[in-house]
């Protein structure tokens, strides 16, 4: 099938999808959220796709997060079931994802890359959880998958002051596993998911299947919900809405706290 918001690529067993609207860096709005979570449900289905590998098009961004601007602009559509990208509430995959951050990941772009294996970053990649500062907050995994990956007080630091952290700092943390030069990432990724390809596909899937499992028991799905139903009450402040149309008109919010 054509897909408007990214390329989708095979290679032998891995498949390759790239979010591709690099004029509002990679962000995501409904429609594409959509798009993507069909990507995953062929991915899932087709036996002959072992890996995939996410990136995002161009050399700025894996994904600018939510977009804020559609948002403003009162853009319409409802995100599937699978959430952000198709991913934030998909727990059961059991074929492994390989991010491979080429830029910024920002809010839900870093959320999608959270929800992937295994990250790879480019020396320019930038990471953070920046909600707090228009209104929001990470409610798309950033809260427990941060928290989870590399240990609650760092993520809470991360969350509550909405900073940006490089690639390396991201390596030190525990959330990015390798730093590659910019244009020695995709071969990196590429190469890493043949890696994970040479092994039992089966194995892997039984790997994937005990960790969806542990998500299970630690009630992600019911975290990730209360976080949605959380952000809705937080939708309806002032400081919603104050936030984003700050975002949207380039000047410093003024909050009250209501």
């Amino acid at each position: 099938m054509a897909h408007e918001f990214c390329k989708v690529d095979r290679e032998g067993p891995i498949l390759i999808v790239t979010i591709n609207r690099p004029e509002v860096y990679n962000a995501l709005h409904a429609p594409a959220h959509n798009e993507l979570a069909q990507v995953w449900d062929e991915f899932a289905a087709d036996d002959d796709l072992w890996v995939a590998v996410l990136t995002g098009a161009g050399d700025k961004a894996f994904s600018a997060g939510n977009d804020l601007k559609y948002t403003a602009q009162g853009g319409k559509g409802t995100p599937p079931p699978s959430g952000f990208a198709g991913l934030s509430m998909r727990y059961d995959l059991e074929k492994p994802l390989v991010a491979a951050v080429n830029g910024f990941a920002m809010g839900g772009g870093f959320e999608t890359a959270l929800a992937c294996d295994v990250i790879l970053a480019s020396e320019t990649a930038k990471f953070a959880l920046p909600e707090v500062k228009v209104g929001l907050f990470a409610a798309a995994g950033g809260v427990q998958r941060l928290s989870r990956q590399i240990g609650r007080k760092p993520a809470v630091e991360m969350m509550l002051t909405g900073r940006s952290v490089g690639a390396e700092e991201g390596r030190a943390l525990g959330f990015v596993n390798a730093v590659h030069a910019p244009g020695a990432l995709m071969d990196a990724a590429m190469a890493k998911a043949q890696e994970i390809a040479s092994v039992s596909p089966s194995s892997v899937k039984a790997t994937k299947r005990v960790l969806n499992k542990m998500d299970e028991m630690e009630d992600l799905a019911a975290s990730l919900k209360y976080s949605r139903d959380v952000m809705s009450e937080l939708r309806d402040t002032e400081d919603f809405r104050e936030g984003v149309n700050a975002f949207v008109e380039k000047r410093a919010p003024q909050w009250k706290n209501r």
